[in-house]
């Protein structure tokens, strides 16, 4: 990963995928509320240059960004002051464009202006983060398009480094160590089960996770990982849960997640 640099002053990153569908259907995966909320984050979009976007991380980290362009279904662009007091406001283009066979490449570029290096590893943090979630994209338009989705995130604080909260998470969770293509059942001492293939194991500088392709509880997606965020470390585990079961088993489960991560990580002052 690299922050490219121009003689302006812009400092940008930029990550791509191709995923299957047409740009319309694309579109409205990575552009309207309900489709976001699919793979991503909860999110609320009012569209249309000056409209806004609203993207729920979890409690207190809620960020919003204003729209600057609208061009259905080909690009739109936000930009967010979300940074501190001090930081540029960064600027965010989503960019679809249709390939042969019926898939789209679908690209992020994060950009800001600063005359100093102090916010390059804030860039080099958003773009580590979004293959993971392009996992979850790829996975949603390949298979569950349209379908109805809900949400099971928790994210706590953790003590000591993301190494440490990842050896404690993914032990627990008993898929530590796990590779790409491996086959996992999780679940017990108190935690709801789930089971699914790993699609891919991610080691960077600022966090550790796995993706897995859910059959258990429902079919789906579960992102977990460990991250360093400047404060305390942060661990945290999403399911994306799919089809006509999904709110009903999301509601079910929720509060027992959120109760087994609350007791696997105290943080003590």
């Amino acid at each position: 990963m690299s922050v490219k640099r121009e003689p302006s002053g812009r400092r940008s990153v930029q990550v791509e995928i191709e995923v299957p569908g047409t740009p319309e259907q694309v579109w409205q995966a990575i552009a309207t509320g309900p489709g976001i909320s699919s793979w991503f984050v909860p999110t609320k979009v009012v569209p249309g240059v000056g409209g806004e976007m609203t993207l729920d991380f979890g409690p207190g980290m809620e960020s919003k960004s204003k729209v600057t362009a609208w061009d259905p279904p080909r690009m739109f662009a936000a930009e967010s002051r979300d940074g501190g007091p001090d930081a540029p406001p960064m600027a965010t283009e989503w960019i679809v464009e249709a390939r042969a066979g019926g898939t789209c490449i679908v690209r992020v570029v994060h950009s800001l202006f600063a005359s100093k290096d102090d916010w390059d590893n804030q860039l080099e943090s958003v773009e580590g983060g979004w293959p993971s979630f392009f996992a979850v994209l790829h996975y949603y338009l390949a298979h569950h398009a349209g379908e109805p989705s809900a949400l099971i995130q928790v994210t706590v604080p953790a003590p000591g480094s993301f190494d440490e909260a990842w050896a404690t998470l993914s032990g627990s969770l008993g898929f530590a160590g796990a590779k790409a293509g491996q086959r996992i059942r999780a679940g017990g001492a108190g935690s709801p089960a789930f089971g699914g293939t790993v699609e891919r194991a991610t080691n960077s500088p600022h966090g550790n996770g796995v993706v897995v392709h859910l059959d258990v509880p429902l079919s789906g997606v579960a992102l977990a990982g460990a991250y360093a965020c400047g404060g305390p470390s942060l661990a945290m585990i999403s399911l994306y849960l799919y089809g006509p079961r999904a709110a009903e088993t999301a509601r079910r489960d929720d509060a027992q997640w959120k109760s087994w991560m609350g007791s696997l990580f105290t943080v003590t002052a």
